[in-house]
C-alpha cells in the first residue's frame, strides 16, 4: 500500500529531521506512530500525503515514497491532488473544518469532490455522535465536537489511506475510546491502511502495530493499554 524508501528531510536550516527512513505499510494495517516531540512525526504524515516535499538523496532516481506503487515524485501538482482526493482521508490537529460550511456539507466535501453519492455523510455524523445536528456551523461546536467532525469527513469516501495526527488529542476517553474503534472498524471493512501519530499509549494500544520514531530511525515497540494494565 505504502513504500518509504531512504526517505530524508530537513530544515530550512538544514538540520535533518528524517534520515533515510525506510518502511512498508499494508493494506488492512492500523499503525500508530510514537516519538517524542521533534523527531518528524507531524512531518512525516506531511511527506506521505505530498503536502511537503522530501530532500533529494545524491544520486537517488527512485521515489523515496510509493502509494500503491505510484511515485509521489513523479506526480504533477494536479495528479498529485487527484490522488490526495481519491485515496486519501486526513485529520489534521487542526481540524480545517471549512467554517462557512455546515457540518454535513464539511463532511459531504469528499463525497462531492469525488463524484459520490452524499448520503454517507449523515451516517458518518451518526456514527461519531452527531447525529442531528447536520445544519449546525463549525462556531456551535466546541474543540472535541470539530475533531470528530473532521474525523468523519477523513472516512466518509472510504479511502485507501488514512492519515490520522493526534486524532484523540481533544477528545475525552471515553470519546477517543468510540472514535477509535470507529477508525478500527473502517479500516478492516474496506482493507485500508491507516498511519495515527499519537503520544497516547492507550490510543497506540487501539493499532495493530506501533512503530517508535527516534532520531536514528523507526522500529516497531509494543504498546500496552495502561486501562487495561489497571483492570488486569
Amino acid at each position: 500500500m505504502l513504500e518509504l524508501r531512504q526517505l530524508t528531510k530537513s530544515y530550512a536550516s538544514g538540520h535533518p529531521v528524517l534520515d533515510k527512513l525506510s518502511w512498508q505499510f499494508r493494506a488492512g494495517e492500523f499503525v500508530a506512530i510514537m516519538g517524542d516531540s521533534g523527531v518528524g512525526k507531524s512531518t512525516l504524515l506531511n511527506l506521505i500525503a505530498g503536502l511537503d516535499q522530501p530532500d533529494a538523496g545524491p544520486g537517488q532516481e527512485a521515489s523515496p515514497i510509493l502509494v500503491d506503487g505510484v511515485a509521489m515524485s513523479g506526480l504533477d501538482d494536479d495528479a498529485a491532488t487527484r490522488l490526495r482526493r481519491a485515496r486519501m482521508g486526513f485529520i489534521f490537529q487542526a481540524f480545517h473544518v471549512l467554517p462557512h460550511l455546515t457540518l454535513l456539507q464539511n463532511v459531504a466535501l469528499p463525497l462531492l469532490l469525488n463524484g459520490l453519492p452524499r448520503g454517507r455523510a449523515g451516517q458518518m455524523l451518526e456514527a461519531v455522535g452527531l447525529g442531528g445536528r447536520g445544519a449546525d456551523f463549525p462556531h456551535q461546536l466546541s474543540g472535541g465536537e470539530l475533531q470528530r467532525v473532521a474525523i468523519a469527513r477523513a472516512l466518509v469516501h472510504r479511502p485507501a489511506l488514512v492519515l490520522a495526527d493526534e486524532p484523540t488529542g481533544n477528545l475525552d476517553p471515553d470519546t477517543a475510546d468510540t472514535i477509535l474503534t470507529l477508525l478500527r472498524q473502517e479500516i478492516k471493512a474496506t482493507g485500508a491502511c491507516a498511519i495515527m501519530v499519537t503520544h497516547s499509549h492507550a490510543a497506540a494500544a487501539m493499532a495493530d502495530k506501533t512503530l517508535q520514531l527516534t532520531k536514528l530511525g523507526i522500529q516497531e515497540t509494543t504498546i500496552v493499554n495502561p486501562f487495561e494494565q489497571k483492570t488486569r
